[in-house]
């Protein structure tokens, strides 16, 4: 139970140093990221990490204007 939780936490502070800027390195493959329209994204492997508050916000506005 004690890897898991490590390996929890590793991917935590990962993910937040990418949210942060601190770290431009893709969780999956390594490469180099792109932020671009509210994500984070690989061109090597397409994986994309969206922003919440880009999310929501973008969300409101199209519920709204409907």
């Amino acid at each position: 139970m004690g890897e898991a939780t490590s390996l929890i936490r590793t991917l935590d502070q990962e993910l937040g140093a990418l949210a942060r800027g601190a770290s431009l390195e893709c969780l999956v493959c390594g490469e180099f990221v792109l932020r671009w329209g509210g994500e984070i994204r690989c061109l090597e492997c397409d994986s994309r990490i969206r922003d919440a508050a880009t999310s929501v916000s973008r969300q409101s506005v199209t519920s709204t204007a409907g």
